[in-house]
């Protein structure tokens, strides 16, 4: 595409995007921060219940006709427990303040302290998570962060740690991840993002401790419309003004 001087992009997240070979070429990149903040921190929430009370289970259970007949598990609390946060941007800010009103501690891991951030910086990503109780991956995906919730960083959360992705499948040892919720070396998982979608591994499917969803946070109607509304104001300000209004380049 020789005549390309802009890519317009309907959607928060650009590792997709080959940025080197835009800058190169001074294509201008926009996405749509800030309108699915709070749609993508609510359902990080509810992925964080679902996983922790057993909701999903819970539904199966009863639908399956075993209420009365089969005893359903004790589940684990969430209000007071220990939130650590992976990526304290716009959406993992969201989530932390989700977690006050359910009166959590929180910290969380940057590769720099986020100035004015109420909540406690953790340098070290594998101290976060032995840590914490349960551990929200909100960060950006791309090369930089591939694989950085290791088997190393799952094994700290451990058998009662509870993750929670709605960043990128990428950012996930998904192997490993599998191979420890199968095993009980992790207590559970609330997943929107997988590595290879819409392909899921499907040992997943028969884990009660896994609640999956097919990449939907920032799936409402009032989110999707407004990311579209952005998208068009980028075209028609780079139309007009040679100047799109939320640039990643």
């Amino acid at each position: 595409m020789p005549k390309l001087t802009a890519i317009v992009s309907f959607g928060v997240g650009y590792d997709a995007i080959a940025l080197d070979a835009a800058r190169a070429r001074g294509i201008q990149v926009s996405n749509t921060p800030d309108v699915l903040n709070d749609c993508v921190a609510d359902l990080a929430f509810g992925l964080l219940l679902d996983a922790a009370r057993g909701i999903a289970h819970g539904d199966r259970f009863v639908r399956a006709g075993k209420w009365g007949k089969d005893n359903f598990p004790l589940t684990t609390r969430v209000s007071g427990k220990k939130l650590g946060i992976l990526g304290l941007g716009r959406i993992g800010e969201k989530v932390a303040q989700r977690a006050t009103g359910f009166g959590m501690d929180i910290a969380y891991h940057n590769r720099r302290v986020r100035d004015g951030a109420p909540w406690r910086h953790e340098p070290d990503l594998k101290a976060l998570a032995g840590w914490a109780d349960f551990l929200a991956v909100t960060c950006v995906g791309g090369p930089e962060t591939e694989g950085l919730v290791s088997a190393e960083i799952i094994e700290a959360l451990g058998p009662k740690g509870i993750l929670v992705n709605v960043s990128r499948g990428s950012v996930v040892d998904e192997d490993a991840l599998v191979a420890a919720l199968r095993d009980g070396r992790l207590g559970g998982a609330g997943l929107d993002v997988f590595r290879a979608e819409p392909e899921v591994p499907e040992a997943l499917f028969a884990l009660d401790n896994a609640v999956l969803a097919p990449h939907v946070a920032s799936g409402t109607h009032e989110t999707r419309a407004a990311m579209a509304a952005l998208v068009f104001d980028n075209l028609d300000a780079f139309l007009g003004t040679g100047k799109v209004i939320t640039p990643v380049l």
